[in-house]
């Protein structure tokens, strides 16, 4: 009776292995002042491998030193960053089959950014915890022990759409101005290109649009007291009224209010009133009008989760890969 015992037990945990196998692995992609290994990026790790046993997790590095990779959240070059965190995903096996992935704050608009150039391997649901999809108006403030957040920003704002800040200071390259949109467009080395918010339509790339609306699912989570990213609303890919190249009357009786509560938001377009939206650029379009985006609102300032990501991960992470 052994052999039979032993081989009905190689049975089972043959069928346990393929099980946890077939679960789709999460990618993580931290915030500004963040890195890869921080003990918060580490709880939500753990946590997320209890709510979803034998989950393979990768959380995105710049460099493999966590005091370097916190100072890539601040000096760098995001389109190369894309790149070299492209490759990094690459050359991982357990990612080859394709993947969940979150990203908080300016961690979401960079893993956007790897969907619509890469996406090999692909990313089946996306979900974004307060990101600056539309760019930030204001310079993200800083705490003021923060020294290394505070050197950059003076640093920005002495001119954030020079050359130098566009290739050096990451907040500076997802800076959107209404007051400046043709400066933006013109110099804006990230959030521009993957926008397709471009000054010649012709320069427009559609295989970003192709990719992004590969997604299974894009989950934007907006943070109602969030006074860092400036306008909050740019977690839902609003942004405020660029008052340069466009008059007030021709948004006139149109509701603007967005899913917000009541919150007053008149100079804020939403993102089905945004240019980038209806003429579907990016494939956001495409995503929203088959149902498959999802808008929520979370309580607390930015990046005050709480218990809002227990639901949505939850739901939109570790599924099977075999789902559709």
């Amino acid at each position: 009776m052994l052999p039979s015992i032993v081989l009905f037990a190689g049975l089972v945990n043959l069928v346990s292995s393929a099980a946890v196998n077939d679960i789709r692995p999460l990618v993580i992609w931290h915030g500004m002042g963040d890195t890869y290994a921080s003990p918060g990026m580490d709880r939500f790790q753990n946590e997320v491998k209890e709510m979803h046993p034998g989950i393979f997790i990768h959380s995105i590095f710049i460099n493999e030193d966590p005091n370097l990779d916190q100072r890539a959240g601040f000096y760098g070059n995001v389109n190369q960053q894309i790149m070299q965190v492209a490759q990094q995903l690459a050359d991982i096996p357990e990612l080859s089959r394709g993947f969940d992935a979150i990203g908080f704050s300016q961690g979401g608009q960079f893993l956007r950014g790897y969907v619509e150039r890469n996406n090999s391997p692909p990313v089946h649901n996306l979900i974004t915890f307060g990101s600056q999809h539309m760019g930030v108006s204001g310079l993200p403030a800083c705490n003021a022990w923060d020294l290394l957040c505070q050197a950059a920003r003076r640093a920005a704002n002495m001119g954030v759409y020079s050359q130098w800040a566009q290739e050096n200071l990451i907040q500076a390259q997802y800076f959107r101005d209404p007051q400046r949109l043709s400066q933006y467009m013109s110099s804006g080395s990230f959030l521009p290109d993957i926008n397709n918010e471009v000054l010649h339509p012709s320069s427009r790339n559609p295989s970003y649009a192709d990719n992004l609306a590969s997604l299974n699912k894009l989950v934007l989570v907006l943070f109602l007291q969030d006074n860092t990213v400036v306008p909050k609303e740019s977690a839902w890919f609003a942004s405020e009224q660029p008052l340069e190249d466009i008059a007030m009357d021709q948004l006139s009786g149109i509701d603007q209010t967005p899913m917000l509560g009541g919150v007053n938001t008149k100079d804020i377009i939403p993102m089905r009133l945004q240019t980038l939206y209806k003429e579907d650029w990016i494939g956001l379009r495409q995503l929203d009008e088959s149902g498959r985006v999802e808008f929520v609102a979370c309580q607390g300032e930015h990046m005050q989760i709480g218990d809002c990501w227990k639901d949505l991960v939850a739901e939109w992470a570790g599924g099977s890969l075999h789902a559709n």
